[in-house]
């Protein structure tokens, strides 16, 4: 339920649902995000470049 959430109040930077549902997850259980897609570096979220 928490990621849905968090989900929900993520800002409209990225078009792919599968994309923002695992900003989500690493924002709301406070992990890092490894990913090589520069949209995904424009929220808030701990990020490793792939």
């Amino acid at each position: 339920m928490r990621h849905t959430v968090a989900l929900s109040t993520l800002p409209a930077l990225h078009r792919d649902p599968i994309d923002r549902l695992l900003i989500a997850q690493a924002q709301s259980e406070q992990l890092a995000l490894v990913t090589r897609d520069p949209l995904l570096r424009q929220y808030r979220t701990k990020m490793l470049r792939a």
